[in-house]
């Protein structure tokens, strides 16, 4: 007695296999992208201008090597505690940049927790708070000019490039004077605590240290102490308290209902004026129409609509059309051809025959009839003059 066969097994769907494929494409690319990463080299990853450990164009890495060439211990602190407990001493010189995500009792903390300060980024506020309210002045190119004050460590450097001008304030030692700005501050503390700010992208970067008398300028702002701590703030540092304001509190009370109306306007709108909802399809005819037909059609639309001149146009482009097939025109010939044509077969007048195939304009239902009434009869003419010429030959 033969057995029944056992049932071959179903194959897997061919959509399956697809979409594994697709999967283990992804997963294999996303492990190559971060075995990838993990084996850069650390100065190929990107970091913000200024940034101690870059080696780019618009880093501070060289500066800080040669400052610890000089014998100065440089701590570059990636977060606001780390900062603070470098710190502790109260014997460094803090690098600061323009930290916009503190605020201002913040930035005073880590002040006064320092010797010395420099700022290389400055900004408005902190001009105002730490350099005696001092503030912007303008921009230059970073052209190179003299110190121009009696400060030792600008006399010393001698010219320095500039490039961001600060106006000082009151008490506030000023150098390298440019247009109406200046390219170095320097505030004095009573209790002998120096502040300066200056352009670091204009004399510490990577690029622009070796130009001019800017590593003399940057080693002697950040080089007063044996100690430097260069602050490179996260965006976890803020201090802010409480929820950011979301965009209601931000705007008038009047902006959040006037934009429900006008959404509300617009949809009415849309409903209002379309045509039908869903998506637009291609249908296929049931039956074969003929041009003529659709043309009619369409010029009674325009008719129907009191656009008698479309209507008019509709008919003498179809008509222009079927007396260039009957001459032997080309189809793409233009209007006047047609006119010379018509007029050379039938021996009329050009401006009449242009009347009827171009110019006349209708303004009203009864001269759109009329015209079509011409026009029938000018075709008419025109078939029966070619019906005499075959009938002669």
């Amino acid at each position: 007695m033969t057995g029944l066969a056992p049932a071959p097994a179903a194959a897997p769907p061919r959509r399956s296999r697809r979409v594994l494929g697709w999967a283990s494409f992804v997963v294999a690319l996303v492990l190559f992208a971060l075995v990838g990463a993990s084996l850069l080299p650390e100065e190929w990853s990107a970091r913000q201008p200024l940034d101690p450990e870059s080696a780019g164009t618009d880093g501070t890495r060289a500066l800080v090597q040669v400052l610890r060439g000089q014998g100065v211990e440089v701590t570059i602190a990636r977060s606001r505690d780390e900062a603070q407990a470098a710190l502790a001493g109260g014997d460094a010189t803090l690098v600061m940049p323009a930290a916009s995500m503190l605020s201002l009792d913040a930035i005073d903390g880590l002040a006064e927790s320092a010797r010395d300060v420099v700022l290389i980024e400055p900004r408005s506020r902190l001009l105002d708070a730490l350099v005696a309210g001092s503030s912007l002045g303008g921009v230059t190119d970073g052209e190179a000019v003299a110190p121009s004050c009696d400060l030792p460590v600008a006399r010393a450097a001698g010219p320095a490039g500039t490039g961001e001008l600060l106006l000082p304030g009151d008490g506030v030692r000023a150098c390298y004077p440019q247009a109406d700005g200046f390219g170095l501050l320097v505030a004095e503390k009573d209790d002998g605590r120096t502040v300066a700010a200056v352009d670091g992208l204009a004399t510490m970067t990577n690029d622009r240290l070796a130009a001019d008398g800017n590593a003399a300028l940057a080693i002697g702002l950040l080089g007063r102490n044996t100690e430097v701590v260069w602050y490179v703030p996260a965006l976890t540092d803020t201090d802010a308290t409480g929820e950011p304001p979301t965009l209601g509190d931000l705007t008038p009370p009047w902006v959040t209902p006037a934009i429900v109306l006008l959404i509300m306007a617009t949809a009415a709108a849309a409903v209002w004026r379309g045509r039908r909802f869903g998506p637009l399809v291609k249908e296929r005819l049931p039956v074969m129409v003929r041009a003529g037909e659709t043309t009619e059609g369409r010029a009674r639309l325009y008719a129907a609509s009191g656009d008698a001149a479309h209507a008019l146009a509709e008919l003498r482009r179809a008509a222009r059309a079927r007396l260039a097939r009957s001459l032997g025109l080309a189809a793409s010939a233009p209007p006047e051809r047609v006119v010379d044509a018509v007029a050379e077969r039938l021996g009329a007048d050009r401006a009449v025959v242009r009347g009827i195939l171009l110019d006349t304009q209708p303004r009203n239902d009864r001269e759109l009839v009329h015209a079509s009434d011409r026009l029938r009869d000018l075709e008419a003419s025109v078939h029966a003059a070619l019906r005499t010429e075959r009938n002669a030959r």
